[in-house]
């Protein structure tokens, strides 16, 4: 139930985020206003002529009827695509672990059901092929047992110890890129801060008395919208990346508890001899 619950708040986190950046987004139209034309008692040519040369001076009529989703490509630039990349990397790398890291994958009733048949037959041999042909973690460590149970139950569980940090550090580095993701999103939006704040204080620096506003929020409506994107890359993929980690502690400790239970009792099952087969009923004597 637990698990349920954070698998649907990490599904919840991600919904929150894609719909904030569909919200931001959003076709919207820049319309262009004249602040001249606010002012009380102006006549309505007036207002007319003043947003002509406000449009014509500033350039303000340009952004007329653009898609916010298209203008917000245009001001993320290069680092933009960067975090595009990072986000469908992310993506992928969060759908996979969430297929592969389950506990019926960690841990297939499958392959258990079939290794409790083969040990009851006392099939070793076809139990052993069983367990070493199967990729699973339950499988690998306790073929691992298996190989080194004729040494005595001690080898064995170490052998199986040894093989189940393996396997739990090698799941533990296919989630790692969310830890990467989870700090280089920020320092990417950060770079795209300061490149933002650089320009609008270098267009500041150049225009001399005559500051054009447009250029200045542009450069500032830039370094924003790169920091909200790499925010938005950041957070679930810090999130997730706990949710996954803790996922890794719980069914790899579950799997080798069953492995070690599963190996004892193999081990008294080699001990124990098999019973021996029933005699043959004795035919009844032949009537005279």
């Amino acid at each position: 139930m637990k698990n349920r619950i954070n698998t649907l708040l990490g599904w919840l986190m991600m919904a929150l985020v894609i719909a904030a950046v569909g919200t931001a987004t959003a076709p919207r139209m820049v319309v262009a206003q004249d602040d001249a034309a606010e002012e009380e008692g102006a006549a309505p040519e007036t207002k007319k002529k003043d947003a002509q040369k406000t449009e014509e001076g500033e350039g303000s009529g340009e952004g007329s009827g653009e898609n916010f989703l298209f203008w917000v490509a245009k001001v993320s630039g290069l680092i933009g695509v960067v975090l595009l990349l990072l986000s469908i990397y992310f993506v992928a790398v969060t759908v996979r672990t969430f297929m592969e890291l389950r506990p019926e994958v960690v841990t297939p009733l499958e392959a258990l059901e079939e290794s409790e048949k083969l040990m009851q037959a006392r099939d070793f041999t076809g139990l052993y092929k069983r367990l070493k042909g199967d990729n699973a973690f339950f499988c690998k460590v306790t073929s691992a047992g298996i190989a080194e149970l004729p040494n005595g139950i001690a080898e064995a569980r170490d052998a199986m110890e040894r093989v189940g940090e393996v396997e739990t550090i090698t799941m533990e580095r296919k989630i790692s890129m969310l830890a990467v993701l989870g700090t280089l999103g920020p320092m990417i939006g950060l770079l795209g801060t300061l490149k933002g704040m650089i320009g609008a204080f270098g267009n500041i620096a150049r225009s001399g008395t005559q500051l054009k506003a447009s250029m200045v929020a542009e450069n500032i409506s830039e370094a924003l919208v790169l920091t909200f994107e790499g925010v938005a890359l950041s957070v679930p993929a810090i999130y997730l990346f706990a949710l996954f980690r803790n996922r890794i502690s719980s069914y790899t400790a579950t799997a080798m508890l069953d492995a070690d239970a599963f190996v004892r009792k193999l081990y008294t099952t080699m001990k124990t001899k098999a019973p021996a087969p029933a005699a043959p009923a004795a035919a009844p004597p032949a009537r005279p």
